[in-house]
């Protein structure tokens, strides 16, 4: 891992290069960015942006999905990939919205993390992007471009996010997010990372002890063929 000195210079770095970097899924309202998390699941932020495109128009609010009926509501995300496990857990958190929160998308890490296929992760996103609360969600992105460099040293997200939130100052959580996302997606790929074109590459581990591509990636589990584990 990293020094306290080198990690700080990662993030600076970090920092000067995506200076703009922001969600890339697109919201107007606290529900519509989590259903469009749950909608990520295991697809492109593109893909789902294209979907909610289509349907948000149609319906945008806790109480005009929890009207919706199933056969209404999979036409619109049938493209996201295991479209009925998320149309479900998506009709089920409204009507739980609609019935305990007043049809309100709650403010608060634990209680985001009750609803129906809602974890660790999505409910950081939610919470950070939507209401400002400074958090770090691991995507596979922020997984393996934090373990690479050397800001994290771990086997899991858990541990991961752990290390991250002591590795960087909590007023630059939600920011730093989003610049590992942009890094990965831009230079650090899980294959073929761009080393060579890498600001980072004096100070990254992986470059100056170069493993197999996709190193950094967490473990995977033995084909995963739903979404039901929360994410």
């Amino acid at each position: 891992m990293l020094s306290r000195a080198g990690k700080n210079e990662a993030l600076t770095i970090l920092a000067a290069t995506y200076p703009n970097a922001k969600p890339a899924l697109e919201f107007r309202s606290p529900f519509e960015l989590l259903v469009a998390t749950i909608l990520s699941a295991q697809c492109t932020d593109v893909m789902v942006n294209q979907c909610t495109r289509e349907l948000f128009p149609v319906a945008n609010t806790p109480e005009q999905f929890a009207a919706m009926t199933e056969e209404e509501l999979f036409p619109y995300i049938k493209r996201c990939g295991f479209y009925r496990m998320k149309g479900q857990h998506i009709l089920e958190t409204a009507r739980i919205l609609v019935a305990q929160f007043g049809g309100e998308v709650p403010a608060d890490l634990d209680k985001l993390q009750t609803l129906p296929g809602v974890g660790r992760k999505t409910a950081n996103v939610v919470a950070s992007n939507a209401f400002g609360i400074p958090a770090i969600a691991v995507d596979t992105h922020v997984f393996r471009v934090s373990n690479r460099i050397g800001l994290a040293k771990a086997s899991n997200v858990e541990k991961t996010e752990e290390q991250l939130q002591q590795a960087i100052p909590r007023k630059d959580w939600t920011a730093a997010h989003h610049w590992l996302i942009y890094h990965g997606r831009q230079i650090c790929e899980a294959r073929k990372p761009k080393c060579e074109i890498c600001p980072l590459n004096h100070l990254c581990e992986y470059r100056q002890a170069p493993r197999k591509a996709g190193a950094g990636t967490p473990a995977k589990k033995a084909k995963p063929n739903s979404v039901k584990q929360k994410e």
